[in-house]
This record gives C-alpha cells, structure tokens and sequence, in this order.
C-alpha cells in the first residue's frame, strides 16, 4: 500500500482563514473552537524547521516552541 506524502503549502496556509472552524479568536464566547490544525500555522512550521535542523532542539528552539504553546493556550488549547 502506497501513501502520497506531498503537502501542499499553499492550500495549508490558505485552509488557515477558510471556514467557521478556522478563523481567528473572537472575544466572543463560542462553544465551537477552531481545530488545532488551523490555528498557529506559522509558529508551528517555524518550531518544526527549527527542531529538525539543530541536534539540541529544545534548548536552540525553546523561544519558538514557547511562542508555538503562548499561540495555542490564546485559542484555548491546553498544551
């Protein structure tokens, strides 16, 4: 069984705004949140890029993956 691993970035960034279950946090209190594959998109991409090029990722890339966890708790996410 093969799989196809190519990802598109382009539909990955844009899939970010499209739809009610990815938009951006409203001060508004709803009981429908995002998914957290949609939300902090560019902190993730950033924290991953790091992790993989430097041997010691959590020490080098401790700024990105704080900021990828201070993005995820605005939206509600528990990490």
């Amino acid at each position: 069984m093969a799989f196809d691993l190519a990802v598109n970035t382009t539909t990955t960034q844009s899939a970010r705004t499209d739809g009610p279950s990815c938009s951006k946090p409203s001060t508004e209190p709803s009981q429908e949140r995002p998914k957290p594959c949609c939300v902090c998109i560019d902190e993730k991409v950033a924290r991953d890029e790091c992790m993989l090029m430097n041997a010691d990722g959590r020490t080098q890339c401790a700024e990105l993956i704080q900021n990828y966890k201070a993005c995820m708790r605005g939206y509600g996410f528990n990490v």
